[in-house]
């Protein structure tokens, strides 16, 4: 008997096996602040019985032959190597002839040849935490003590880089190296660099009755931190660094956001979600198995359940889940529906959509203005090379054929 999947779109469920704790201190991260949702935790490491009960759970909720498993932090690495090791022991078990691929998220701080030789023998992409050149990286990313770590982070690149493991980098954008755009992207390729991650921070301090301090996505309100990019600052970091990229690098460097824009002209799911169309499939999974609707939405008003309560589908697939997936389309003010680069954002994040729009409505995202800069610069690159991929020729010929 044919088998009727009910779900057609994949859906990813992020894991932090050591929940929001972390070795360093970096000024402007969102995550550190969970760890006041557990401070009754004695141990806050997830539990070999949890691990192996969601790795079963995961991998039957797939619908495709592909699974792709994400470790994410607090610091990745404050687990050791053996817990990863019953993680790819059980990934194997209840495989049943899926293919697993692994990706982790790390500080850079504490990789070390054992690190990098287990990567390298199972095949994980990985993922390190890096601002850009020292200037930039140590403003913000301090140890506990207040140290800066870009030389602990450039030795585990150099280890990386020694072993063969395949690594890509994550920046954050910030209210400092937003202003240096092309230092910043220079930096990435002079050290070998070839996928870049960068991403704006913006956060909101505000009050809350559960200790937390930052605002969740959409509400209104709150104060702006003054390490937070402006949109002004945003776009004109995104068109300068596009107009470097453009004209020498497509094709040799891969730049998340570029590839994510080039997807949504030609009208392909984008690869990100932030840009996508609709929100809710990628959820996170706590050491604990409290399961909660985003990363960005760790709070207790987006937690869908708890993992030896509640199994992955269930909660991934609840009328709650359901609900926030569909915040993203259904609160788009109407300035946005009017925008002719709808297609191209969506509205962006739902966690930087808190002000409001030119009529007044609610659900505007704070990043509009440097958005809108950026497509109406990119849009004239951007139809060459969707042109380009319509007619299975290479965008990289935007940088010799097209002339604006």
């Amino acid at each position: 008997m044919e088998i009727i999947h009910p779900f057609a779109r994949p859906m990813y469920v992020m894991l932090k096996p050591a929940g929001p704790f972390c070795n360093l201190r970096c000024k402007y991260c969102y995550y550190l602040e969970k760890e006041k949702l557990y401070a009754d935790s004695p141990k806050p490491f997830m539990s070999d019985q949890l691990l192996e009960k969601f790795i079963c759970e995961y991998i039957e909720a797939q619908t495709s032959p592909y699974v792709l498993f994400t470790w994410h932090g607090g610091e990745t690495l404050l687990r050791s190597i053996s817990f990863y090791e019953k993680a790819l022991k059980w990934q194997r078990i209840y495989a049943r002839g899926r293919h697993i691929d692994n990706c982790i998220q790390t500080n850079g701080t504490l990789i070390t040849a054992e690190w990098c030789q287990f990567w390298k023998d199972n095949h994980f992409l990985v993922g390190v935490s890096i601002d850009g050149p020292q200037e930039f990286h140590d403003r913000y990313r301090l140890t506990v003590t207040g140290q800066p770590t870009f030389h602990q982070v450039m030795k585990g690149i150099e280890l990386l880089n020694h072993y063969g493991v395949e690594w890509n980098a994550m920046a954050v954008i910030n209210n400092y190296n937003a202003d240096h755009p092309l230092p910043f992207y220079h930096f990435f390729k002079e050290i070998g660099c070839r996928y870049i991650q960068f991403s704006p921070i913006v956060e909101r301090q505000v009050k809350r009755n559960d200790g937390l301090c930052l605002a969740p996505g959409t509400q209104e309100g709150g104060t702006l931190t003054d390490y937070s990019v402006t949109p002004r600052q945003w776009g004109d970091f995104l068109c300068t660094l596009f107009e470097d990229w453009v004209h020498q690098d497509v094709g040799e460097y891969f730049i998340q956001l570029f590839d994510a824009t080039l997807a949504n002209w030609v009208g392909e799911a984008p690869g990100v979600c932030i840009l996508g169309k609709d929100c809710g499939h990628a959820g996170v999974m706590e050491f604990n198995g409290d399961v909660y609707s985003c990363d960005h939405f760790v709070f207790p008003e987006y937690r869908l359940g708890n993992l030896h309560e509640q199994s992955i589908t269930e909660m991934m697939y609840s009328p709650q889940q359901h609900h926030f997936a569909q915040l993203k389309s259904r609160q788009l003010p109407r300035q946005c529906q009017e925008c002719p680069y709808l297609f191209a954002c969506h509205g962006e994040c739902p966690k930087n959509r808190f002000v409001r729009d030119k009529y007044g409505m609610p659900g505007m995202n704070y990043l509009c203005q440097g958005y809108c800069q950026f497509f109406h610069h990119a849009a004239p690159y951007m139809d060459f090379m969707a042109e380009e991929l319509r007619q299975n020729r290479a965008p990289a010929n935007v940088m010799h054929n097209y002339n604006p």
